[in-house]
């Protein structure tokens, strides 16, 4: 595993070792022992599955109480994904990065408790898988306005009017939620 600084403390994207051929490829997409030793000692409690068509906006999701750290990353299709510092004790609190994820390139994107996070898919069928730290809890999960103008995020939606829910469209701006301390 490949560690690959944001400049964001503790966000990070991940390259995995790939084993390839003319015969396909081989990667652990996750080892606790790999990644604690690049300084990542996780736990997980509960692995997700989105499938999404070109377009589909889904986020900026953070859970608060009981946030949850997510391990990411694409099997097929691309997207964007993003994640948001909602610790307010950092010296990031309200940036953002984005990376793009992809089946073709492999990266895992690990995004912190304390983080809000998003992604839109760049091609049908794009599926996204999530290893979380935490179990999801319904009435604790909050949605972040996409497109809040004081966070600035930069999605590539050239040619892709966004697909959201009801929930995502109805996000609340930066200043307007409860951060973490």
């Amino acid at each position: 595993m490949k560690p690959i600084s944001t400049g964001i403390p503790d966000l990070l994207v991940i390259e995995p070792k790939v084993f390839g051929d003319d015969r396909g490829f081989f990667l652990e997409s996750w080892n606790k022992r790999a990644f604690a030793d690049i300084g990542l000692d996780l736990d997980f409690v509960q692995d997700n599955h989105s499938r999404s068509a070109r377009g589909v906006l889904r986020g900026l999701h953070f859970q608060n109480p009981n946030p949850q750290g997510k391990l990411v990353r694409v099997v097929s299709g691309r997207a964007w994904d993003v994640a948001v510092d909602l610790r307010r004790s950092s010296p990031t609190f309200g940036q953002w990065h984005g990376v793009e994820l992809s089946a073709a390139n492999k990266r895992l994107f690990w995004v912190p408790p304390g983080f809000a996070h998003g992604f839109v898919s760049l091609e049908d069928g794009t599926d996204f898988l999530y290893k979380c730290s935490a179990f999801y809890e319904p009435a604790n999960e909050h949605s972040l306005l996409w497109n809040d103008p004081a966070i600035g995020i930069e999605w590539p939606l050239e040619g892709i009017t966004p697909q959201l829910s009801g929930k995502d469209a109805a996000g609340k701006a930066l200043a307007q939620i409860e951060p973490f301390a």
